[in-house]
C-alpha cells in the first residue's frame, strides 16, 4: 500500500530558491509545504509539523544539510522521515557520500522549476 504525501518541509537558505520550490510544489494534490531558512529553523518546524518528507539543501550556514539531518535522525518522532538532499554539489563522490547517510535521493541543482513536482513524486513513489 502506497503511503500518501500530505506534508513536504523545505530547507534553505536562499529566499529565491524558496519562491521557486512554493510555485513548483503548490499544485501536488493535498500536499501542505512549509519551508525554513535554516537547519535550526527545520528542526523546531518538523518537530511540530512532523512532514511525511523533508527536502534539505545541503549547503547552508552555520548548521548545514548534513548537520541537519543528523540531528534529525536523533528525534524518534522524526528519525524515519525520508530526506532528499537538493544541492549544486553533486560530483558522484559527493552524492555517493549523501546516499551514505540514509537520504532518498539527491536533486542537482539548478533543477528545472517545470519537472521538481515530478521528480519529488517519482523519487517519493521509487523509495516508498
Amino acid at each position: 500500500m502506497e503511503q500518501k504525501l500530505k506534508k513536504i518541509l523545505f530547507v534553505d537558505d536562499d529566499e529565491d530558491i524558496h519562491l521557486i520550490v512554493k510555485l513548483s510544489l503548490r499544485s501536488i494534490p493535498g500536499v501542505e509545504l512549509r519551508s525554513a531558512l535554516s537547519g535550526e529553523e527545520a528542526i523546531k518546524i518538523a518537530m511540530e509539523f512532523n512532514p511525511d518528507l523533508i527536502l534539505l539543501d545541503v549547503m547552508m550556514p552555520k548548521m548545514d544539510g548534513i548537520a541537519t539531518l543528523k540531528a534529525i535522525k536523533l528525534m524518534p518522532s522524526l528519525a524515519q522521515t525520508p530526506v532528499i538532499f537538493m544541492t549544486a554539489r553533486a560530483q558522484h563522490n559527493e552524492v555517493e557520500e549523501y546516499l551514505s547517510y540514509g537520504i532518498l535521493d539527491v536533486i542537482v541543482k539548478p533543477f528545472d522549476p517545470m519537472t521538481l513536482e515530478d521528480i519529488v513524486q517519482q523519487i517519493w513513489t521509487k523509495h516508498l
